[in-house]
């Protein structure tokens, strides 16, 4: 069995999205996911533009940008457990997310979807 190092904080897969508009991405992920911004470090041409940031939620880090000319942006889909899918879905809305599902209970858990400011979706889910 192979022992592969990950760095304290990581896990062994992590989207990294390259976003149009990434520090409306981190406000986001803060204020409805409750996430913790590891780091930000920002362009040196345009300090304005994130470089990189990392955004821990509950225990899950997503690494992120602001797209250039030679990392255009790409939406995501992302699927997120919470402690209740409908309070997460109503503070969505009131971040500037749009509604792609409504709550609803399914096999799996009560879910929802939202779009971020960023044009990723999240799937939305806290088990019954």
């Amino acid at each position: 069995m192979s022992t592969i190092k990950i760095p304290n904080g990581h896990q062994a897969v992590m989207p990294y999205l390259m976003l149009d508009g990434a520090s409306k991405f981190k406000d986001f992920t803060t204020k409805v996911f409750n996430g913790v911004v590891n780091h930000t470090h920002f362009q040196d041409d345009d300090p304005g533009l994130i470089k990189h940031s990392e955004v821990s939620i509950n225990g899950s880090t997503v690494m992120f940008c602001d797209s250039r000319a030679e990392w255009p942006a790409q939406p995501a889909n992302m699927f997120v457990y919470v402690e209740n899918a409908d309070d997460t879905y109503e503070m969505a809305l009131s971040e500037g997310g749009k509604s792609i599902m409504e709550p609803a209970d399914q096999d799996y858990g009560r879910s929802c979807g939202i779009e971020d400011p960023c044009g990723n979706v999240w799937w939305i889910t806290s088990v019954l």
